[in-house]
């Protein structure tokens, strides 16, 4: 049987059917605008030889527009509630696979040798929750995936980040990390009454080009992460106090290490060019017991 998801009624008969309520903590809002999805998976580039991961699928409404495109779709959904909807919608999509976990706790390389064959080019295309759109980006950037393309829904707000030329006010803490691994561009925008619960807010559709090598080096690369995060904790002051409390340096370092960059110790972090960003964190680097790469990088927010 094929169902209209995007149909208000339709939806709430077979999540009433399956005893389903929406979910604040997971932040389960179900897209019912007709013309998302399939522009989506149109603008994602996946052709019916490339395979797709999708994170969230809710009901199934983008993933049965992946499930049209790709040779094969594996979708990860962390609510178990969900599995038995998805089982009658998806149904007839013998291509498509629901795994149920959570995607910051799995091992993407492994997912991806498990359910694709070699050689297979692998897609993402999701409509991220908003609540944890920065740590799920970065461990999709940082799995060592090679990942063809990365096409996903998040909070509007948040897509302007992803998307903001470096030194740009615009840009944050997420921008240089995300863009250290891809370039980034915005698709479309998506208003929330496309959505079923209505969210309090807008979304929009951006695309990551995963790039062949960083477009700088670095002494230290979880170093450098974790210097991007500091200089912007304190957005509405100078990048040496975010720098110094941060790290745990004294701040007469921090002004010498921005000086040997070539760099005013009243800068703001926004200001600062990825070359320029890259070389603090090297003069940076080592200044202090706190002043060095310890863990990944993954995560930085705004």
């Amino acid at each position: 049987m094929t169902y209209d998801l995007t149909d208000v009624n339709v939806l709430k008969n077979l999540l009433s059917r399956h005893g389903f309520t929406f979910s604040k903590a997971l932040g389960q809002n179900f897209i019912t605008d007709p013309a998302v999805c399939p522009k989506m998976a149109e603008l994602s580039g996946i052709t019916g030889d490339d395979c797709a991961i999708e994170i969230g699928p809710g009901v199934g409404v983008l993933t049965t527009e992946l499930a049209k495109r790709a040779k094969k779709v594996v979708s990860i959904e962390l609510d178990r509630r969900l599995l038995p909807v998805l089982a009658r919608t998806l149904e007839e999509y013998r291509n498509a696979e629901v795994v149920c976990a959570d995607v910051l706790k799995t091992d993407l390389r492994e997912l991806v040798k498990e359910h694709f064959a070699p050689g297979d080019r692998v897609f993402v295309c999701a409509n991220l929750p908003y609540y944890v759109t920065s740590p799920i980006l970065m461990h999709l950037l940082e799995s060592g995936v090679p990942f063809a393309g990365l096409t996903l829904m998040v909070q509007k707000e948040a897509g302007q980040r992803l998307t903001a030329p470096i030194g740009s006010r615009d840009a944050g803490a997420v921008t240089y990390a995300v863009q250290y691994y891809a370039e980034s561009r915005m698709l479309f925008e998506v208003g929330r009454s496309s959505y079923t619960p209505a969210p309090q807010v807008d979304s929009c559709v951006v695309q990551l080009t995963p790039r062949d090598k960083p477009p700088v080096e670095v002494a230290d690369e979880a170093f450098f992460f974790r210097t991007v995060k500091a200089a912007f904790s304190q957005r509405r002051k100078t990048a040496a106090n975010g720098l110094s409390s941060g790290l745990g340096l004294p701040k007469d370092k921090v002004a010498e290490a921005l000086v040997a960059a070539g760099l005013s110790p009243s800068v703001r972090a926004e200001a600062l060019t990825m070359e320029e960003m890259a070389g603090l964190a090297d003069k940076l680097r080592g200044k202090g017991p706190e002043a060095r790469g310890q863990g990944p990088g993954n995560g930085p927010a705004d």
